[in-house]
């Protein structure tokens, strides 16, 4: 944090530190402020994988264009070996986290969130938070206390020491909320992740709910009452054939995106939609927030809890999953797959045979020379077969002459 602050006061920004606070916090503080922000995170990864988000002025992610000059001017000052900007970060950085009038930039989040549920009964509701040990410490309990939630309802790692976060716990760990929730009886848990941008729901069974089934049951409601502008939704590519057969049947059409919550918000601005995500638990609730937001998503569903009376699993099961197998094809080099010999014919060999019960995706990964091959089908034997017939295809499109 030190040297970022440094590196922007030196290039003559007035730098604000806001402390430790969730990535949908700074986004929306972003857009409150009409400034630009830089998150260090590491997201729902271990603490080693720390790196930077960067947001536009209005709290919305960079286009690919902006990050690629921002890191080709990145790479410039690395080869030139700048230094020396070390002594101007303490006259130029304000190391007070307040916003106008004085008032810290989480209580203006956490008034935010509170506004969203706007002083509904959730008193019924006995929780059962998962913090991951990252940034929704700094919010979750001061929100749950605000809510007035039921009895019981507990907070867990929240005491981050800045290498525990996402170890063994939060939405990549979440078995430990999951038993509590069964030993507490409470009606459901919310397992976060390292930055809060995204979040995956436990039934009061102990069974995970994750973001596909999330935008169903969100979906759903707002559809019921009227407000799912334009009667659609955005996701990814990688959401469940199952989300999108239970939305066909309510009459809600999907948008589908690329890979990103960045390529969700796109969608639903260029759609004009107020609902999207990934099955991965981020969810763009598009009215409230420019990115996804963990925090947010875990008051709508609590919100609608209370609203119905019907247990999380009731829900739920207004989507059924669709097996899916997922495999990584390493191919020793970037992949491109429109000249895969023999690939295309493959996979519509393929989608023929699955027909509306089935799917297949097959993308090469923009980081690694890694094809993924996903196939969803009515059973998971159908499922392994095909995706054997499709990673031997892409073997052979790639192997070495």
């Amino acid at each position: 944090e030190a040297d970022l602050c440094a590196g922007m006061a030196a290039e003559g920004a007035e730098v604000t530190r806001l402390g430790v606070l969730p990535t949908p916090a700074l986004a929306y503080i972003a857009g409150v402020d009409g400034a630009p922000a830089a998150m260090i995170s590491a997201s729902h990864n271990p603490w080693p994988d720390n790196g930077i988000k960067l947001f536009a002025p209005g709290g919305r992610k960079l286009d690919d264009g902006t990050e690629a000059e921002i890191e080709r001017v990145l790479h410039a000052l690395v080869d030139d070996a700048v230094d020396g900007v070390g002594d101007v970060a303490q006259s130029a950085t304000k190391q007070e986290p307040l916003m106008a009038h004085n008032v810290p930039a989480i209580s203006w989040y956490v008034a935010h969130l509170l506004r969203v549920v706007d002083g509904r009964d959730l008193s019924a509701l006995r929780v059962v938070f998962d913090c991951a040990n990252g940034a929704a410490s700094t919010v979750v309990t001061r929100l749950a206390n605000r809510l007035h939630l039921g009895d019981g309802s507990r907070v867990i790692n929240a005491f981050p020491k800045g290498r525990d976060i996402n170890d063994g716990c939060g939405s990549t760990h979440p078995e430990a909320a999951q038993q509590l929730v069964v030993s507490d009886g409470a009606n459901i848990g919310l397992a976060f992740d390292g930055d809060a941008d995204r979040v995956i729901a436990i039934d009061e069974h102990g069974a995970l709910v994750d973001g596909d089934q999330i935008m169903v049951m969100a979906a759903l409601d707002l559809h019921a009452r009227g407000h799912l502008r334009n009667d659609a939704i955005a996701v990814t590519v990688m959401s469940n054939l199952g989300l999108r057969h239970a939305l066909h049947d309510a009459g809600i059409t999907v948008v589908e995106t690329a890979v990103g919550d960045r390529n969700v918000l796109l969608a639903l601005d260029e759609h004009d939609l107020v609902l999207g995500g990934e099955q991965s638990g981020h969810l763009v609730f598009r009215e409230h927030a420019t990115t996804g937001d963990g925090v947010l998503t875990g008051l709508m569903l609590l919100d609608l809890l209370a609203r119905t009376g019907r247990p999380l699993s009731e829900l739920a099961a207004a989507m059924t999953h669709f097996p899916q197998v997922l495999v990584s094809v390493h191919t020793g080099r970037r992949a491109d797959l429109h000249a895969a010999p023999g690939l295309a014919a493959a996979i519509s060999e393929a989608e023929e045979r699955l027909g509306d019960d089935g799917r297949v995706l097959v993308r090469a990964s923009g980081t690694e020379p890694v094809v993924r091959v996903m196939v969803e089908a009515a059973t998971h034997e159908t499922a392994e077969a095909e995706a054997e017939h499709l990673v031997s295809a892409v073997r052979s499109a790639f192997s070495t002459p």
